[in-house]
């Protein structure tokens, strides 16, 4: 899983992250509710609810209002009313510090077991550093948020759908402007420019010339959750 740890406390965050990647986990670290608000999608969130910026109850909510990435909120406090509090705010479990790495994973596991039971495929595409979300229609760029227009968007998610092979002018107006070749080439070429500038990694988009362009990763290392 690609799990999410939403923690202050860089010595705790440490040995979590670290226990989560021996456990063959992909660790994503936030310190902050904003870094967690700004994170890339996960599988799964471990959310602190004492964080220094946004009240994790707050970060709890409007993870909640976008998503059902499944929540084990992670706290000091072990009152009944701050568990009660978690759990009727979104989280689908709640943890006290102390706790060990045999009970995190139990939970991990039933909670993805719930989730996996009640969730519609993942619309999710990944290619190298690209990931988008086809029904939110978010992307990200390594761990950076990217807001595109709606048809940037689209042909972003046409070459991710490619692979990384080569998409021709033709298919790629096809595919995100309905419409033939002829006539539009400067609308594509803007787009492009514009896609490049955005992702912060002109590289990225590699023009292949006469032909199209193409996204310069490597083809295998492409999927869909």
């Amino acid at each position: 899983m690609r799990v999410l740890v939403v923690e202050d406390d860089n010595s705790f965050a440490d040995a979590l992250s670290t226990a989560l990647r021996r456990h063959g986990h992909d660790v994503v670290r936030a310190e902050s509710g904003e870094q967690a608000l700004a994170a890339p999608a996960s599988d799964l969130v471990l959310l602190d609810l004492g964080l220094p910026d946004i009240d994790g109850i707050q970060v709890l909510r409007r993870i909640r209002e976008r998503s059902q990435v499944g929540v084990i909120a992670i706290t000091a406090r072990g009152e009944e009313s701050q568990r009660v509090l978690g759990l009727r705010n979104g989280a689908d479990d709640y943890l006290v510090k102390p706790f060990g790495m045999a009970e995190l994973s139990a939970r991990m596991d039933a909670v993805r077991r719930r989730i996996g039971a009640q969730a519609p495929p993942s619309q999710r595409l990944r290619l190298g550093p690209i990931e988008i979300d086809l029904s939110e229609r978010t992307v990200f760029c390594g761990n950076t948020s990217v807001t595109l227009t709606r048809k940037e968007f689209d042909l972003l998610a046409a070459l991710v759908r490619a692979g990384g092979t080569v998409l021709t002018r033709e298919d790629i107006m096809t595919q995100v402007w309905q419409t033939s070749w002829h006539g539009v080439a400067r609308t594509l070429e803007v787009h492009v420019a514009s896609l490049r500038a955005k992702l912060g990694a002109p590289e990225l988009i590699q023009t292949v010339r006469g032909v199209g362009y193409r996204l310069a990763v490597v083809p295998a290392t492409a999927g869909t959750d």
